[in-house]
């Protein structure tokens, strides 16, 4: 007898109320239960969650990413930025590019007649998902340096990573077609995307600052709120501009307007949260196909080792030029490891521009190879990342268990 949506649905609560509760015994972060039990009853393994069923939930992981983009943003206020702000975007700059510049040039060396996969595979490396990162952080309530510092560069590392990945498209795309860039475009485009981004974002808070400042009620507040971000993810969507960057400018711009009402839209947005995220994050886990690793085979295995080396670099490296203080400086390298999320859909990005034969078999190639590391590389940094993000915060005395 086949089960129906609902009762799927039920019985995935059930099993993350299980798994929180196991895991907590054992002092892991949530997360990485989550996702481990995800690829246990996935489509790989048991097949529980089959490829139907997370396709129906997709609605899930797009709720759990708003939530996720609103919590970075209202973190993201002016008293935090002028004491952090130029380190969090020193080492976001130096994080996101060397990771770039870490797997370009390793793609590149093993194979040398493929520069436009090696730029791909290269801007796909550069982003950090941040959900893992900040649902470590809100689980064991961090506060400190550190955790101010990670939150601030997740918080944009979106929006380099766009940048990273439209350029290097574009020369990608130029490579295959056999044709010269125009200098206009390479500026004009990502500059374009991320400026939309933010304007649109823009807007909509301060229309719901407008509308909602005087309001205390919670329903209230959480159906204007869930009306402005859903209006935002859609916007962004239909016009292929970042989702992340323009939930994230939401709740930049309601904090630095407003404080209060940031409080109170934030505590809202934490009520759903419970549900959401873990469920999303199950259903990540439940994509990955284990299977996958002799498609994979040395470039996955490359890919991965190449990306934390140039992520755990370019931050300490970041983080020194800076000024940072000696424990964001010894650590905030360990805590961008997660991928799922924006990688995940910078590889969808890349299926529907260059999978569908416009730029030949080369591009067919490129594109399925793109799916296939990300899924399975994905299982290793959900899985290590949130181990090492807890591991950090407590080195650095920032976690509060209690």
């Amino acid at each position: 007898m086949e089960l129906n949506t609902l009762l799927y649905l039920g019985i995935s609560l059930a099993i993350v109320y299980i798994v929180k509760k196991v895991v907590e015994k054992f002092h892991i972060p949530s997360v990485t239960g989550y996702v481990i039990i995800g690829v246990i009853g996935g489509v790989s393994v048991l097949g529980f969650f089959n490829h139907e069923l997370i396709e129906k939930f997709s609605i899930v992981s797009d709720l759990a990413l708003s939530i996720i983009a609103f919590s970075i943003g209202v973190e993201l206020n002016k008293n935090t930025l002028s004491k952090l702000g130029s380190s969090i975007i020193i080492i976001a700059f130096f994080e996101g590019f060397l990771a770039f510049a870490f797997v370009a040039a390793t793609f590149y060396i093993l194979e040398p007649t493929k520069l436009y996969r090696a730029l791909i595979f290269g801007s796909i490396a550069s982003a950090t998902a941040p959900a893992a990162t900040v649902y470590v952080i809100q689980q064991y309530k961090a506060k400190g340096p550190l955790t101010s510092t990670i939150l601030g560069v997740v918080g944009i590392d979106d929006a380099i990573a766009l940048t990273i990945y439209v350029f290097a498209s574009l020369f990608a795309q130029s490579i295959l077609l056999k044709t010269h860039l125009s200098v206009f475009k390479i500026i004009a485009t990502p500059l374009y995307k991320i400026s939309l981004s933010l304007i649109i974002g823009a807007a909509l808070a301060f229309s719901y600052v407008i509308l909602f400042k005087k309001i205390r009620f919670h329903d209230d507040l959480l159906i204007g709120l869930g009306s402005v971000i859903l209006i935002g993810m859609g916007v962004s969507e239909m016009l292929k501009i970042s989702e992340l960057l323009t939930v994230m400018t939401i709740g930049s711009v309601i904090v630095n307007s407003d404080h209060m009402l940031a409080n109170r839209s934030r505590k809202a947005v934490d009520s759903l949260s419970p549900v959401i995220i873990p469920l999303f994050f199950m259903y990540a886990g439940a994509r990955l196909q284990v299977n996958l690793i002799g498609q994979v085979g040395v470039l996955g295995l490359f890919y991965t080792l190449a990306r934390f080396l140039g992520k755990l670099t370019g931050a300490s490296l970041g983080a020194t030029i800076s000024k940072a203080p000696k424990t964001v400086r010894k650590y905030i390298g360990f805590s961008l490891i997660p991928q799922v999320g924006v990688a995940v859909a910078l590889s969808l990005a890349v299926q529907k521009q260059f999978g569908r034969g416009a730029f030949g078999q080369e591009g067919i190639e490129m594109a399925q190879m793109a799916i296939n590391i990300l899924l399975f590389t994905t299982i290793i940094t959900e899985v290590l990342g949130p181990i090492l993000t807890k591991t950090t915060l407590t080195k650095a005395n920032e976690i509060n268990e209690g």
